[in-house]
């Protein structure tokens, strides 16, 4: 089981930036999936990226491209989700989850750990 632990939510105004970490432990990580994804409130869960561990390989959602990137840290077993440019749109608590195989990357249930999320919040 991997334990996944996220930090670097706040509020912000639109047209900051922030970077969201994502610390995991308790197992290795060279074969794991690592994606990002969040709730805003009424909303189902979506997806807005994800990083494989073993070859950089990435995903994103197209309302993230050019403003958000994943990266990982594999000497720290931290992810990061860099985000640019953020929009009212872009609240919602964000969730870092890991999973066994590349596939379908966007999809929840290709994750197994997920961590507890940290709240974004973009004022206009």
């Amino acid at each position: 089981q991997v334990q996944l632990v996220e930090s670097g939510g706040g509020l912000v105004q639109a047209g900051d930036s922030l970077r969201l970490s994502c610390a995991a432990s308790g197992r290795t990580f060279s074969s794991y999936v690592m994606g990002w994804f969040r709730q805003a409130p009424g909303k189902e869960r979506e997806f807005v990226a994800a990083i494989n561990w073993s070859d950089d390989s990435t995903s994103y959602r197209d309302f993230v491209k050019g403003r958000f990137t994943i990266s990982r840290d594999n000497a720290k077993n931290t992810v990061y989700l860099q985000m640019n440019s953020l929009k009212p749109e872009d609240t919602a608590v964000y969730y870092c989850a890991a999973g066994p195989t590349w596939g379908r990357p966007w999809r929840a249930n290709s994750y197994g750990s997920w961590g507890q999320g940290t709240q974004v919040t973009v004022s206009s």
